[in-house]
């Protein structure tokens, strides 16, 4: 089944299909996926084991230290292996054996989160009696905020933890709407399930109340990879047997399309289509980008549904900057507007699967295009020649343009990746910089052979030289910023983090050194030096005027990326009232 069929068909079944979340849609709330702490517990067992501090191992993302942890473990012999289904739960017991250690480590970790577009938009469709019950293994509060924002007060959600089992199915029984229950507890509760032996003694009054409503309603699955024993017991149970089948409504499993599917995931729906059930893997790029979608399918949203999912409440001005004089000084943001940013984009619909495999067909034919992939098609910036050059063989149908909405900028849709690439590759055109692609957005850095030149002299009047070696080391070093693309108020802006980039290193006592000259050069940056730093950036981004124009490609034909950018980076003052 594809997205588009899903979208038709949910108005028609929401009142008796359920939601099931995981920690993948809580990644945009601010709150860390399983596979996160997976490799901060991984961090703290090694860096305790060694005797070495863990800004040895800052980055988590980065590849090589990732390597460089699984290796030990590897070497120990002891561990799960990389990707094992228990291995959430092995290393989180591993690293912090006592239950209360455990209950402050999530509540320290999920307690900060905030809602998503994507929770808004759920208890959107709560408010409007289009999800009345959700299931969820998260920890955090994300969607109970949401849901008490959206329907004006808590009193009319039904939360049911642990310690109130019997509370879910109460609830069910009398329809008391909407529901949210939590497999796994929340960060508060004493009974907090991630250990291999509490996993797999899940408790029996929320297990069975999970099964027998899979066996009454349908059941669509979002951010949840299927790695935990009870739970997919549960699903498999509810499937049932001969003419005794389950999820009457349909079972709709969402998964990256830049992913791997679970082995177990693909033989639950393989078992339910086999029994005659409406069971779909279904490839889709993000929870709020589902949730999005399902949305649009929707006529006649209310009003005050529309304005809490807006966020067009003025929070922001256009404003003189005031001197240095008076009692109320204002705090500079490192963010520039973007005055303007592509609308529309290159369409193509061809017979090709996910990103990967969109990426694939762009290297395989060298055509110089940006590309990625929605449920419309193939999104993409560049030449229309590069652009048939690459998709071609696969058979193109549709060849048109698509517009970017600016509510799909507010959060991990394709259309921000999108811009994210163009924009990277713009910098790299017109700025020179070098750019590579982050965990979050991306890094523009020095390009060292080129460091002397004259758009670099702000930058090299703040921080005294731009690149070099790791003393003691034959490592380059260059000045750099993290860059974020960012849709608030209404606007979007670029956010910029100055920071340093260095060559990577195997050795460990290479890669120590490189981590101390990063944080000493880092160290001494305090407000002084970091307003030179942020007006630095902004004129190696904009240049000297107070605006700009960049362009990915500089084409006359196909559909270029064009930003106009300003310099002036945004401002926060005092409030009048």
């Amino acid at each position: 089944m594809t997205l588009a069929e899903f979208l038709r068909l949910y108005p028609m079944r929401a009142s008796n299909l359920m939601w099931f979340l995981g920690a993948g849609t809580s990644a945009s709330a601010g709150v860390p996926t399983a596979a996160h702490m997976i490799w901060d517990f991984k961090r703290t067992l090694f860096c305790s084991a060694q005797r070495v501090s863990l800004r040895t191992c800052p980055d988590l993302s980065n590849a090589a230290v990732r390597a460089r942890l699984q290796a030990y473990f590897d070497g120990a012999g002891a561990y799960p292996p990389l990707n094992a289904p228990d291995e959430y739960a092995y290393f989180f017991e591993a690293a912090y054996p006592a239950e209360a250690d455990r209950r402050r480590y999530i509540e320290q970790h999920v307690s900060a989160g905030h809602p998503s577009y994507g929770h808004l938009a759920l208890a959107a469709l709560m408010k409007l009696d289009m999800a009345r019950l959700v299931w969820t293994t998260n920890f955090d509060k994300a969607l109970e905020d949401a849901a008490i924002e959206m329907l004006g007060s808590s009193a009319k959600l039904v939360v049911a933890v642990l310690e109130t089992a019997d509370l879910a199915r109460e609830a069910i029984n009398e329809g008391r709407w909407p529901l949210i229950v939590k497999l796994h507890g929340d960060f508060q509760s004493r009974r907090l399930k991630n250990t291999p032996e509490e996993m797999r003694a899940q408790d029996a009054r929320l297990r069975d109340c999970l099964i027998d409503r899979c066996r009454g309603q349908g059941l669509v699955v979002v951010g949840y990879s299927g790695r935990d024993d009870s739970v997919m017991d549960a699903l498999e149970e509810a499937i049932g047997s001969g003419t005794q089948r389950g999820y009457p409504a349909g079972l709709f499993w969402f998964h990256r399309s830049d992913g791997e599917v679970f082995p177990r995931v693909g033989r639950l729906i393989e078992s339910a289509r086999a029994l005659g059930i409406d069971a779909h893997l279904i490839a889709v790029e993000t929870f709020d980008e589902l949730l999005a979608d399902v949305l649009l399918l929707l006529p006649d949203l209310p009003d005050d549904v529309l304005r809490r999912l807006s966020h067009v409440a003025r929070r922001v001005s256009d404003a003189p900057i005031p001197g240095p004089e008076g009692t109320w000084p204002v705090i500079r943001l490192n963010a520039v507007p973007l005055l303007a940013w592509p609308t529309q984009c290159r369409r193509v619909v061809c017979q090709i699967g996910g990103v990967r495999e969109v990426r694939e067909a762009v290297a395989q034919s060298g055509a110089d295009i940006i590309a990625t992939r929605r449920n419309v098609g193939v999104l993409a910036f560049g030449d229309d020649s590069e652009v048939r050059k690459a998709f071609d063989a696969r058979g193109i149908t549709e060849f048109d343009l698509h517009a970017i909405e600016a509510h799909r900028l507010r959060y991990e849709s394709a259309e921000l990746g999108l811009l994210y690439g163009a924009l990277a590759r713009a910098l790299g055109r017109e700025r020179g910089l070098k750019t590579r692609r982050r965990r979050t957005g991306y890094m523009a850095y020095v390009d060292p052979e080129d460091a002397d030149r004259e758009q670099l002299a702000a930058l090299r009047e703040a921080t005294g030289e731009v690149s070099g070696v790791v003393a003691g080391t034959t490592l380059k070093w260059v000045e750099a910023v993290e860059l974020r693309l960012e849709y608030r108020l209404g606007r979007l802006f670029l956010v910029f983090e100055p920071t340093i980039w260095a060559e990577g290193t195997e050795d460990e006592r290479v890669f120590e050194r490189r981590m101390d000259f990063i944080r000493e050069r880092l160290a001494a940056r305090f407000n002084p030096v970091w307003n030179r730093l942020l007006d630095a950036w902004s004129r190696v981004i904009v240049g000297d005027a107070s605006e700009t124009e960049l362009r990915a490609f500089g084409i006359g034909e196909g559909v270029d990326a064009v930003f106009r950018l300003s310099r002036t980076t945004a401002f926060c003052w005092r409030e009048h009232r």
